[in-house]
């Protein structure tokens, strides 16, 4: 029986490296997103909604390896919304329903960091993007 730990951060450039199928890159952003865009490839849970999508973000994040999520800086939303997905997938463990845990990391410097390092960003207007 596996279950979600502690959670520890990734560097841009491991995610660069990372990014693929078996990956889900969750933005809790809220509404910053919609006008600064958003790396290629993420989900958008808001932050100020994220519990009551918890079972959406469980659908799109079935199967998946690992799950990092990032905010703008990723030093409180972002980890905040990591730890509630974690205690979450814990508790799934703990009363039999799920038996795998994908990895859950936060990235560093978050969105900022990303699009300042001149990493792909989208602007396209869907709750999940498409590009990669």
């Amino acid at each position: 029986m596996a279950n979600c730990s502690s959670i520890s951060f990734v560097s841009g450039d491991d995610l660069e490296v990372l990014q693929g199928p078996k990956v889900a890159v969750i933005d809790v952003r809220d509404e910053e997103r919609d006008s600064d865009g958003h790396i290629a490839g993420s989900m958008h849970f808001a932050s100020e909604s994220f519990e009551e999508k918890l079972p959406e973000l469980l659908q799109e994040i079935s199967g998946k390896e690992a799950v990092v999520f990032h905010c703008a800086k990723s030093q409180v939303r972002g980890p905040t919304c990591a730890r509630i997905l974690c205690d979450h997938l814990n508790t799934a463990v703990s009363e039999g329903i799920m038996d795998k845990v994908p990895k859950v990391v936060v990235l560093e410097r978050g969105f900022n960091g990303w699009a300042m390092a001149g990493r792909p960003v989208c602007s396209c207007a869907g709750t999940v993007c498409n590009k990669t």
